[in-house]
């Protein structure tokens, strides 16, 4: 979208991904499959800057790290980004903080928006890291690898405070 049609009127849209696009982005994540993916959005210009805010909302299926099943995830998932011109971009070697607000900002990019890419972005943020089936511990333990609570610095706690007890 071109950034120059983002005016001071708040303009809601709505993107969906279709087939090609969700199949792209199950690769990207590794995704068994994205089986659904939009987002409602809300531009608007203020101070010459673009604020970008909605939610994606979406469904996908994620593979247990554990068992690789396939594991259905919704995601619903809010954002707000602001979108600067070049102008306000630093250079690489500028050192410079960061507020929590500058977290979410991101530069035009040839005066363009890719609400597309901001979707896809919000998506891959909201997604668990490390999903895991009802079944991860019972395979864990019949590989021979225990579960989480046998695993750890926390487990090792554990023993070390059951050595001391049996001592004294």
């Amino acid at each position: 979208m071109d950034a120059d049609t983002v005016s001071e009127s708040p303009r809601q849209m709505r993107i969906e991904a279709d087939e090609t696009e969700r199949r792209r982005l199950a690769g990207r994540f590794a995704l068994k499959a994205v089986e659904r993916l939009s987002a409602d959005v809300r531009l608007a210009r203020r101070a010459g800057i673009i604020h970008a805010e909605g939610a994606v909302d979406a469904d996908v299926v994620q593979s247990c790290v554990v068992t690789d099943e396939p594991l259905p995830a919704h995601i619903d998932a809010p954002f707000s980004v602001r979108f600067v011109p070049d102008a306000y971009v630093v250079s690489p070697d500028e050192e410079l903080e960061l507020s929590a607000e500058d977290c979410d900002t991101l530069p035009l990019e040839g005066g363009r928006i890719d609400l597309g890419e901001l979707a896809a972005e919000t998506l891959a943020l909201a997604l668990d890291p490390f999903p895991r089936s009802a079944s991860a511990d019972t395979a864990l333990e019949e590989a021979g690898l225990g579960n989480e609570a046998d695993a750890g610095p926390f487990a090792a706690l554990r023993a070390l405070k059951e050595q001391m007890q049996k001592k004294g």
